[in-house]
């Protein structure tokens, strides 16, 4: 859960294999959310398990897990409520 009066900044999971496309995208949004990042399909579901984004952005074609697989635990079972 994310209390906002903390953090105002929504937070923002990038997930992609390619690390410079994370940096670019970093060093664009990271003045407006709370960046995480994951390399992989696998760290991605840990980390919304562990702290649900409020918003993703992922890379299609990964190798291993590609964001379809990642997409669909998530829509099964959707992060809890987020406060505001």
């Amino acid at each position: 859960m994310t209390d906002t009066t903390l953090n105002p900044r929504p937070s923002l999971l990038i997930v992609d294999d390619a690390a410079e496309n994370i940096r670019v995208l970093a060093s664009i949004l990271g003045s407006d959310y709370e960046i995480t990042f994951a390399t992989g399909g696998q760290q991605a579901l840990k980390l919304v398990n562990q702290h649900p984004p409020q918003l993703i952005l992922l890379d299609v074609v990964m190798p291993e897990m590609d964001g379809y697989a990642v997409l669909m635990p998530c829509k099964v079972t959707p992060p809890p409520a987020i406060s505001r």
